[in-house]
């Protein structure tokens, strides 16, 4: 089950953020790893409340993924270098995905994904943008996996690169 972030879930929510970090750490991936401690708390709160924040709770109750959802389009996609977007068209973004290590290879992010979609099709919106670390190699995959294109690189606030992704939806 997915759903918006609530205050209780937060614990649980720093937790996988934590695992992230591990993850991109023992992989080399200059992710997540600046002094600022991004994400933090403060980030999530920010997220829930924009109501963009949201999170997929297993069977036994316990959160195993979470992500946000963001409908405000992402200043950081205002210039892309190498490439260009597919269109110009209204879009969700999904940021901050972070899977439970113990969920790893359930595809967990494509369900995200399939949400995101069905909730941006609900809206009206036809695409969806994402981006990662270009060695983000497990991320960069999912995306793909799920029709997501690269369309050339974008720089976070802190001037990171990051790889910028689309997909067209076609609404019925």
């Amino acid at each position: 089950m997915i759903r918006q972030t609530e205050e209780t879930d937060l614990e649980a929510v720093m937790g996988l953020v934590q695992q992230a970090k591990d993850y991109f750490r023992a992989h080399d991936i200059p992710q997540w790893n600046g002094a600022d401690g991004y994400p933090g708390i403060d980030q999530f709160r920010k997220d829930m409340a924009l109501k963009s924040s949201y999170v997929m709770i297993d069977e036994q109750g316990t959160v195993v993924l979470t992500a946000c959802i963001m409908e405000t389009p992402d200043p950081n996609y205002t210039y892309i270098e190498d490439g260009a977007w597919l269109d110009d068209s209204p879009y969700l973004t999904i940021h901050r995905i972070c899977v439970s290590d113990a969920c790893k290879g359930r595809h967990l992010a494509q369900q995200l994904f399939a949400y995101a979609e069905a909730l941006a099709k609900e809206k009206g919106i036809c695409s969806l943008r994402a981006d990662t670390h270009e060695l983000n190699t497990s991320m960069r995959h999912a995306l793909k996996d799920f029709g997501f294109v690269e369309c050339g690189r974008v720089y976070m606030a802190d001037g990171g690169p990051r790889i910028a992704c689309q997909k067209p939806l076609v609404l019925r």
